[in-house]
């Protein structure tokens, strides 16, 4: 059970959450499904039938000295047609949601782990990018590390988009994989106590 303190102006409580015990293959898993879904898979190449050459033949089939050939739309010339070559796809693939609810926990495990896991009932900002930059500084974020804000306090979020080393979400846009690539997390109370109740009621 781990017990994270609770600070803000409704602070001064802390919150027992349970949380697995980090498991880097099902990080990984989640990690790659997540970037594989963002990925576009929008390159194409045309083949020798797209490409807009003449098909007739180059040169007589005997008496030049050259290689016999076809047409100019072969991959064996330039301009001519991509053989293999990509097509839109998508390179997304299925992942269990308890996996994916998993890698989430653990996500959140590891942050915890390292001190690194700040919940917050409160920010108290208005709106201003000075005043999180004080409230930052004052919770020993100096701008040496990379900081996520997961909060739903639409002030707080407005404070903090336009300082260069903070990402902030809604709290309903947590994934494992902005929580890992960031150094220190800060997230709203109120989501890990909800996130607490349906551990309990799953139990």
């Amino acid at each position: 059970m781990a017990q994270i303190n609770v600070i803000g102006q409704n602070g001064g409580r802390q919150i027992d959450l349970e949380l697995p015990e980090v498991n880097v293959g099902v990080l990984h898993d989640v990690v790659t499904w997540q970037l594989a879904s963002r990925r576009r898979g929008t390159a194409s190449t045309k083949t020798r039938a797209q490409v807009a050459r003449t098909g007739k033949k180059m040169f007589s089939q005997k008496g030049t000295g050259n290689a016999r050939h076809g047409d100019r739309t072969v991959p064996t010339f330039v301009g001519g047609g991509v053989a293999f070559g990509p097509k839109p796809r998508s390179y997304g693939f299925t992942l269990p949601r308890k996996v994916r609810q998993l890698g989430l926990a653990m996500a959140l495990a590891d942050r915890q782990q390292t001190g690194k896991l700040i919940a917050v009932d409160g920010f108290g900002l208005d709106g201003k990018t000075k005043g999180f930059v004080a409230w930052a500084a004052q919770n020993g974020m100096d701008g040496t590390e990379k900081v996520l804000i997961v909060t739903d306090d639409v002030q707080a979020r407005q404070a903090a988009r336009n300082v260069p080393w903070v990402s902030v979400l809604p709290v309903a846009g947590i994934n494992a994989y902005d929580i890992l690539r960031h150094d220190r997390l800060v997230i709203d109370a109120a989501a890990l106590e909800v996130a607490d109740e349906e551990g309990e009621a799953q139990a």
